[in-house]
């Protein structure tokens, strides 16, 4: 049965709606947009997510990879947990369409691909033992909402393994450009522990690592950025050649034997669900 929808809602309400369709909507096309390269460009989100498989539960049957992009992570988890007895169901989440049909595309359909929001998962109560989510969480507004549809979601004894990037990330490129402002506002390392306690996580592993890596000049270091999906805030006036060129020319001042360095503050969470 389908249920009208109310007549009229408060104006906070409509403007909340309106803001977090705005956001889906735009995550969305820029993930889509970058999906057929994410592969080629995203070797920094990559050698992150190695962290995260180091910490991997022995067993696992029921599985998400949440923000699942092309499905790299998702197939491998596929094969990790596979075994001459059994076959675990894997399925791989994402909010961009574009990165489904590319995951569908390389991986085919033994996996499961569903498009949807973190904060609002299409799936059962206590229905996964494991959800895997490397770099995807911290594009999304509500982290409370998320963490407690992981909480939701995880059987008792089943981990949420989670890779987030804090405050302090790309500040090699905010200062490049002289815009620290249009760097991303990520949460620190406590505020998402306490989260994770709201979320009903009592056991929770916290980390936070330095990850930088190096790149030859300055456009493939945007290209690592932009290529990924990833955006920094759009400036109030068009960019210029001339700041093109002064961006280069301080970028250059940080330049170290292995190239141009870009910092990540990576953020790992193993949550276990009690």
């Amino acid at each position: 049965m389908t249920l009208a929808p109310p007549l009229s809602r408060p104006a906070t309400q409509d403007t909340a709606a309106a803001a977090a369709s705005d956001w889906r909507q735009r995550v969305a096309h820029a993930f889509s947009r970058a999906a057929s390269r994410y592969g080629e460009l995203a070797t920094a989100q990559q050698a992150m997510g190695q962290a995260l498989w180091q910490r991997l539960p022995e067993h696992a049957t029921h599985i998400l990879d949440l923000g699942c992009g092309p499905g790299h992570w998702t197939a491998r988890l596929a094969d990790h947990y596979s075994t001459s007895h059994s076959t675990p169901r894997v399925v791989g989440l994402d909010l961009a369409p574009g990165m489904l049909a590319t995951a569908r595309s390389q991986h085919g359909d033994r996996l499961d691909w569903l498009c949807g929001d973190a904060a609002h998962l299409p799936l059962a109560d206590q229905s996964l033992d494991l959800v895997f989510s490397n770099l995807a969480i911290q594009w999304c507004p509500d982290t409370d909402a998320v963490l407690a549809e992981l909480n939701r979601v995880l059987r008792p004894g089943g981990r949420a393994l989670i890779n987030m990037l804090g405050p302090g990330t790309l500040a090699e490129v905010g200062w490049a450009w002289s815009r620290p402002a249009a760097l991303l506002r990520f949460h620190s390392l406590e505020t998402l522990e306490q989260a994770a306690h709201r979320a009903g996580f009592v056991e929770a592993d916290l980390e936070q690592v330095d990850a930088r890596f190096h790149y030859p000049d300055l456009p493939a270091v945007m290209a690592s950025i932009k290529g990924v999906g990833a955006q920094l805030s759009r400036p109030t006036s068009p960019l210029t050649r001339g700041d093109v060129t002064r961006a280069r020319e301080r970028y250059e001042q940080l330049r170290t034997s292995d190239g141009l360095p870009v910092t990540y503050q990576r953020l790992t969470l193993d949550l276990r669900k009690t």
